[in-house]
Formats: C-alpha cells, sequence, structure tokens
C-alpha cells in the first residue's frame, strides 16, 4: 500500500499537504517538533494512492511518497 513519510523536524503544520490530498490521508499530529510547530503525520491505515499531490504542494520538501509498486 502506498504511503507517506512526513519529516517532522522539517514540517511548519501548514496543512497544504492535508488540503490537496483527495483521499484524506493526513493529520496533524497534536504534538509540536522542535521548533514549536504541530506537524503533519500520515494516518495508518488510510487509502493513500500515491499521487504525490501532498509532496509537490509542501514549500518545506517535509513530505516523501512511497508508492505502491504491483507486480506484473
Amino acid at each position: 500500500m502506498s504511503h507517506v513519510v512526513v519529516d517532522k523536524y522539517y514540517c511548519k503544520g501548514c496543512q497544504r499537504c492535508m488540503a490537496n490530498c483527495k483521499k484524506n490521508c493526513l493529520e496533524l499530529s497534536g504534538k509540536i517538533n522542535d521548533q514549536g510547530y504541530d506537524y503533519v503525520v500520515f494516518k495508518e491505515g488510510s487509502d493513500c494512492i500515491g499521487c504525490g499531490m501532498c509532496y509537490m504542494v509542501c514549500p518545506d520538501v517535509a513530505i516523501t511518497v512511497y508508492r505502491d509498486v504491483k507486480e506484473a
């Protein structure tokens, strides 16, 4: 299953990724990082399609997308 990893040290909690996720796979952590921001995390078990929109809109390059690769 596809999923994303958000680097909590770079995320400023702007929520652009959350606003652009078509599958609602991201949420605020409710925790504060070293810079004082409530950072975004991936909702475990969510139906991520690996589209990469979250990665493309992140101004801090804090997101890595791992796409599910189907074997042929």
